[in-house]
């Protein structure tokens, strides 16, 4: 994982320096480098959600075949092998993205104060303290709801409360959008998920809430374009083309 702790790193120093040439604001291009960190990390991975979205809807369009068969696997095999469609090809770009939000969360959740993080991937001392030091709107990044760090608590409290809020709020709405059906474990998710991070919110350092809310922001627009260019078996496409068909359809 060493590797991918420093090659997250350098990406997130790349933008800071970038951004520090463009913002005389000593805090700013820490956030920024948070916020295009993240964005940038997503952008690789986006040809792998394709790829899983995909396979998701061609083990979809294949259920009613399935079901035909009952509970004969060999059968069921036979038939995913004749239409080239594994169904745990989207497992695969899950299993790549992992290590990739672990070590994102794992160099954020260091960048404080005395930690031993300070020179490791590529890192400067002068670089790490400036990190460490940054602030969102008066609250360090480095600082979490109930260690302040030194900032004026209510500052703190009311920063984190409200990112913790749209993460908890974009958490619920990207749950909703990528989950299918309407039983019992679908709502543990959908509820379950967002009602968990409250509890996370009030551990994570404000830099990791900061990364965790890009992530959603993004993933929620990720979500509507990958649905309107890729929509589910017998749904009807969204968008210009969508109304066009639809618009034909009925005209006959």
């Amino acid at each position: 994982m060493s590797a991918v702790y420093t090659a997250i790193s350098a990406v997130l120093l790349f933008w800071h320096a970038l951004w520090e040439r463009v913002l005389s604001s000593p805090d700013w291009p820490w956030i920024l480098g948070i916020v295009f960190l993240v964005l940038t990390i997503r952008v690789l991975l986006l040809p792998l959600a394709v790829r899983q979205v995909k396979s998701q809807h061609a083990v979809q369009a294949l259920l009613p075949r399935v079901r035909e068969l009952g509970n004969d696997p060999e059968a069921v095999a036979a038939l995913y092998r004749s239409e080239k469609v594994s169904p745990f090809a989207g497992f695969l770009p899950l299993l790549v993205q992992i290590p990739v939000f672990i070590g994102l969360l794992h160099v954020l959740r260091h960048i404080k104060p005395g930690s031993t993080m300070a020179t490791l991937y590529g890192w400067t001392q002068t670089q790490f303290d400036s990190a460490a030091h940054a602030e969102l709107l008066g609250a360090p990044i480095a600082a979490t709801f109930g260690h302040h760090l030194g900032a004026p608590a209510l500052t703190v409290q009311l920063v984190t409360a409200a990112l913790i809020a749209v993460m908890i709020v974009t958490t619920y709405l990207s749950t909703r959008m990528s989950i299918q059906g309407d039983g019992l474990v679908q709502r543990l998710m959908l509820y379950g998920i967002p009602a968990s991070l409250l509890i996370s919110g009030v551990i994570f350092p404000l830099g990791v809430i900061v990364y965790w809310v890009t992530q959603n922001l993004f993933g929620l627009a990720q979500q509507a374009w990958i649905r309107r260019r890729y929509p589910m078996p017998g749904e009807p496409p969204r968008g210009a083309d969508g109304d066009k068909a639809r618009s034909q359809g009925a005209t006959g």
